[in-house]
């Protein structure tokens, strides 16, 4: 009896898992899944972000409704998907770096955006994983070849970690950007 009871709640937890990642479109019975996202400023434009699933052409997928987990900033949420897109609660006070990760079986995707506000409008530029890295690097190899030049690089330096972890960008936040970045390139 214990045995069977454990072995019940043992397939519960497993169902529960299951379905944080996916899920099933009862009218058809095809797993519903998020392996591209968009990141765009919301129709209504009230400071607030939405995110838009989209195929590995970054089209935008319509057809999809549910409730999905990502994380921004590293904060768990659950948004509702309607016809594709899905807006963040949370608006925009000031221009900063949003880091966007969303997972499922086949992986986790992250993204990470500069979101600009100017008055009433958001503008988020997605920020590819190689700029992080080779600003900095052109910066090092520039002081490496001038040597005149190694005062002024290592300003440049602190002013772009200054600039970075001021509008949100943490180290933690930017190594997993790197990571991510590197993993999609060996896929």
């Amino acid at each position: 009896m214990r045995l069977i009871k454990l072995a019940i709640s043992s397939l519960f937890i497993l169902l529960i898992c299951e379905s944080a990642y996916s899920q099933i479109n009862l009218t058809t019975g095809t797993e519903i899944t998020i392996n591209n996202f968009i990141v765009k400023e919301n129709l209504y434009k009230n400071n607030q972000l939405a995110i838009i699933a989209a195929d590995k052409d970054e089209k935008p997928i319509e057809n999809l409704s549910g409730t999905f987990k990502f994380s921004i900033n590293g904060f768990e949420q659950e948004l509702k998907f309607n016809n594709g897109a899905a807006v963040v609660a949370q608006p925009i006070s000031k221009s900063t770096f949003i880091y966007v990760r969303h997972e499922n079986e086949s992986g986790n995707q992250g993204k990470l955006y500069y979101v600009i506000k100017k008055y009433d409008m958001i503008n988020p530029i997605k920020i590819s994983w190689m700029v992080l890295v080779l600003v900095p690097a052109l910066i090092i190899l520039l002081a490496m070849m001038f040597r005149k030049f190694i005062i002024i690089a290592g300003i440049l330096l602190l002013v772009l970690f200054y600039f970075n972890s001021s509008n949100g960008l943490e180290i933690s936040t930017f190594f997993d950007t790197i990571y991510d970045g590197l993993k999609n390139l060996f896929k």
